[in-house]
């Protein structure tokens, strides 16, 4: 039984590649680099499945190339979280990783979570019940997670028909279309112009949260240069801080893993006007006296908190 359920949760890495999942994708650069992060991804899937040992496992994941790193944890959090909720009877996998040599990388395995979720109709249906147990600040970013997978693997509904998981709280909306977001920097093949018509149509309250998750990817995941990571920022008008609030967080992820990258740098310094670490440095400040859960959600405070920094730079342009 383990050894088939195992085998039957492979994915091909045919699934990753623009072709089969009929991306838009004119830049080859751009194509390439976004194709080898679905890889390095599917790679830490994989090595979930084959060993959940935390130790071990770590070891494995810890081969990838440093920048492309936390996308192979992000992967094995899928799969160890699939193992647990497909044989319940066996030893908890995630937990110990979660706790142990996963930790640096303790935000990409939540989103990694997220997958998990998404692949399960049980769990799938009833996202926020199947929160409990993680973080309770981090565990949103597993709704992230499912909303990126649902742009991901079925662009076509939830982008293209705007569709809305049911059974979501206006707070768990937003994170996915965070999610969506970022997903948005894959369907559209990082194209500037592309994403920003995609967005537009989107009805207005959804937008805000489509654009940080762009930013969160376009800093994280990069596949553009200076000068087109500008064109975003000026493409994106009125929605600077929302990009900036997605690329802090990109930083923040990067500069705890211990994984810094070029991308990164770039998109904080631009879309944030700030260094990577000044960048990341802002997300810590914004969990000074942060609200335990009420009405509004903690994470909902933590990012308005910062999306308002980044909003007072972009108020002190305007005026200089």
């Amino acid at each position: 039984m383990t050894s088939f359920c195992r085998f039957a949760l492979r994915i091909s890495p045919e699934e990753t590649t623009f072709a089969r999942r009929h991306f838009f994708g004119l830049d080859p650069i751009a194509r390439e680099r976004l194709e080898q992060i679905g890889r390095t991804f599917l790679g830490g899937y994989h090595a979930a499945l084959a060993q959940d040992e935390p130790e071990d496992l770590s070891q494995v994941l810890n081969t990838t190339d440093s920048e492309f790193r936390g996308f192979a944890f992000e992967g094995a959090a899928m799969g160890l979280s699939l193992l647990d909720r497909l044989m319940p009877w066996r030893k908890q996998r995630l937990q110990p990783f979660l706790e142990g040599p996963g930790l640096p990388h303790v935000y990409l395995l939540h989103v990694g979570i997220g997958w998990a979720l998404a692949r399960l109709p049980w769990t799938r249906r009833g996202i926020e019940r199947s929160l409990g147990g993680l973080h309770p600040l981090l565990r949103w970013l597993a709704v992230d997670g499912f909303g990126f997978h649902q742009g991901y693997f079925y662009w076509r509904r939830y982008v293209e028909q705007q569709a809305v998981p049911d059974r979501l709280s206006a707070c768990a909306l937003r994170v996915f279309d965070q999610g969506l977001g970022r997903s948005l920097w894959f369907v559209d093949g990082a194209d500037i112009d592309r994403i920003a018509r995609t967005i537009g149509a989107f009805a207005a309250p959804r937008r805000p949260d489509l654009w940080r998750g762009v930013g969160l990817a376009c800093a994280y995941a990069g596949g553009v240069d200076r000068v087109g990571v500008e064109a975003f920022r000026r493409v994106a008008q009125t929605y600077i801080p929302q990009l900036a609030q997605g690329a802090a967080f990109a930083a923040k992820a990067r500069e705890r893993a211990g994984n810094p990258a070029e991308c990164t740098d770039v998109a904080c310094e631009v879309l944030c006007g700030v260094s990577a670490r000044e960048a990341a440095a802002v997300t810590d400040a914004a969990l000074a006296d942060l609200p335990t859960d009420g009405p509004e959600p903690a994470y909902e405070v933590w990012q308005r908190r910062i999306q308002a920094r980044f909003a007072e730079e972009r108020v002190g342009e305007l005026k200089s």
